[in-house]
């Protein structure tokens, strides 16, 4: 039989962000204190796993959820650039009517297209260097589980692309909580599961800000 490996995908925790900023890859995004007890509890339901690989965005708020699982199985944090968020032609602004950046017809153009998007970077882009990273990931932990911390919009469009699904689709319907994690289970090198599991679903606030 082939061995199996399991590949988490961790979307990182809440962000203290009081002025709901579309903040994507800006720096300085940190955990809010919610958000570390997020992160500490996915590490408490980790505790019986095998993981003896880490990796995380390069971004604050993954590095910070990441801690705890360091700390846990005594790993270092493998940064993966191919882990980050995406890119979004909104990202520093506020989004929606009223003050929010749709007030603005020079931002109208960015939202013709929502099946690439038109408003940041393309789907399939995102797709595949998400791949690519859970291969490294597979490869540097086979034979047991690998963690990979990164955001919500990457780790979704990954999953729809493994089940064979259309990657576009409705920001707000995404399974992708905070501090989710999304489960990949390889026989070798052939996927054969995908899981999903809200370990600190006790500590999300509704509503929450998707694409965070």
């Amino acid at each position: 039989m082939s061995e199996k490996t399991i590949v988490h995908l961790m979307r990182h925790g809440e962000v203290h962000n009081p002025e709901g900023i579309l903040y994507g890859r800006l720096p300085g995004y940190r955990l809010s204190e919610n958000g570390v007890l997020m992160a500490q509890e996915v590490a408490k339901w980790f505790a019986d796993h095998d993981v003896t690989a880490l990796f995380s965005s390069p971004l604050e708020r993954a590095l910070e959820t990441a801690a705890p699982m360091s700390e846990l199985f005594d790993l270092p944090v493998t940064v993966e650039e191919r882990l980050i968020e995406a890119g979004n032609h909104f990202e520093g602004m506020t989004f929606g009517v009223g003050q929010g950046s749709l007030r603005r017809p020079a931002h109208w153009p960015f939202l013709i297209n929502p099946v690439r998007p038109s408003w940041g970077e393309p789907y399939r882009q995102i797709a595949a260097r998400m791949k690519a990273a859970v291969i490294a990931a597979r490869d540097a932990a086979r034979g047991h589980e690998a963690v990979c911390v990164s955001h919500q919009l990457p780790i979704w469009t990954l999953r729809r692309f493994a089940e064979h699904r259309r990657m576009w689709h409705h920001p707000r319907r995404r399974q992708c909580e905070l501090a989710s994690v999304t489960s990949l289970t390889f026989e070798g090198t052939r996927l054969v599961e995908v899981a999903y599991h809200e370990p600190a679903a006790g500590l999300v606030q509704r509503p929450t800000v998707p694409g965070a």
